[in-house]
């Protein structure tokens, strides 16, 4: 739940989400799920040439399970939250 918690924290944020098929879609992240399936708006093709029948979608919907890397801004990434929440998740793993 820790990556969900995260996720959730970047809605209306811009990301780049690479799929295992090696296609890279930017977007603004409308939301998430505990799947981690994502939901895109207002998005583009970092390699719009290769695919060029996809310059008309506006909005997508990505599951899961075909993502590979999700890149995000670097300025919001609150690292001490971030450090804190897996502490606290790892102690209570151990914990059972």
């Amino acid at each position: 739940m820790l990556f969900y918690s995260f996720f959730k924290t970047l809605i209306n944020q811009p990301v780049i989400v690479e799929l295992k098929n090696d296609v890279s879609i930017q977007g603004q992240l409308v939301s998430v799920d505990q799947f981690l399936n994502i939901k895109l708006e207002d998005i583009s093709l970092v390699e719009e040439n290769k695919y060029p029948h996809m310059r008309t979608v506006k909005n997508c919907f990505i599951r899961g399970s075909v993502v590979r890397y999700v890149t995000i801004p670097a300025d919001k990434v609150d690292v001490g939250l971030l450090q804190d929440a897996a502490r606290k998740e790892a102690t209570e793993a151990n914990k059972k």
